[in-house]
């Protein structure tokens, strides 16, 4: 693990807490043991798109929906997002299914607004090192979910993590969603290996993104699969009922239909995982993997 050491860090290192964090979103604990699902669309486009999106999601036992509001693109001249029409339409997804929201905020002064709204404040890759945004996340009393920077070292994004615990919140999520390499066969190279890595140095819990990790949605199932072997305690999916139509990432959606086809094998792969393939398939005890379906 090269010059890592869990002693690096004075907050997200198991020095200073010996024991795993769990972060509650509603209902959901993440990192207490269940695989936890989050899908939704990337982009929040029109009341339509949101509202099947979300009953479909619902129907399939996702409890957190994500949703761009704000979108940064490498293009000014792509599609920036709905801004404070968006929130709103995410705030009427968890009025009328009771799901919770993860949504983004791209600057500090946009935090005061995404926190009225979400759930979940999400700080995507681009602002992974954005010191004065990690320290404003850090003073709410609002969830994260940090996503690893497309360059970003292992140390760097845990002292990205840092910054949000020093200001005194512990409820955060961290996420691999893939790293700039040579490779051409995928928009980003998802780290597998990031996932026990990381398991070792910190107590925060750890989700991947494969969807942002390939770009093509032909792979995000066989890479959420991978995931959850290597570890990960949760996926963030992108799911549009007509991705072809997508005003954001259409390629790497999974339609509704992909989205339950994953979820029932990840949550196979995660029984194995978790509780052993021999208690598994142990006739006397089944219990604990079946409430996974």
């Amino acid at each position: 693990m090269s010059n890592l050491r869990s002693g690096h860090y004075k907050l997200v290192g198991w020095e200073a807490k010996p024991d795993k964090t769990t972060v509650r979103v509603g209902s959901v604990e993440i990192g207490n043991g269940d695989l936890t699902i989050i899908a939704g669309p990337c982009a929040v486009e029109s009341r339509e798109q949101m509202m099947t999106i979300a009953a479909s999601v619902k129907n399939m036992g996702v409890k957190i929906f994500r949703g761009g509001a704000y979108k940064p693109r490498t293009s000014p001249y792509s599609f920036q997002g709905l801004g404070e029409k968006g929130l709103e339409l995410l705030a009427e997804v968890r009025e009328r299914f009771g799901l919770f929201i993860v949504t983004e905020a791209l600057s500090e002064e946009s935090v005061d607004l995404v926190e009225t709204y979400a759930d979940v404040i999400q700080i995507g890759a681009r602002n992974m090192q954005n010191f004065g945004l990690l320290r404003r996340v850090g003073r709410t009393h609002k969830p994260v979910l940090l996503k690893r920077g497309m360059a970003a070292t292992l140390d760097e994004f845990l002292l990205a993590a840092e910054y949000i615990l020093l200001e005194g919140n512990t409820n955060v999520i961290l996420c691999e969603r893939g790293i700039r390499t040579f490779a051409d066969h995928a928009r980003f190279t998802l780290d597998l290996a990031a996932v026990p890595a990381l398991r070792q140095l910190t107590h925060l819990p750890i989700i991947i993104d494969p969807s942002h990790a390939t770009g093509s949605v032909e792979k995000v199932i066989p890479l959420a699969r991978a995931g959850v072997a290597a570890g990960a305690e949760g996926l963030i999916v992108e799911v549009h009922h007509q991705p072809d139509q997508a005003r954001c990432d259409g390629p790497q959606a999974l339609t509704p239909d992909m989205l339950l086809r994953m979820i029932r094998e990840v949550r196979q792969i995660f029984a194995i995982v978790s509780y052993g393939e021999a208690e598994v398939l142990d006739s006397k005890a089944p219990a604990t993997a079946a409430n996974l379906y």
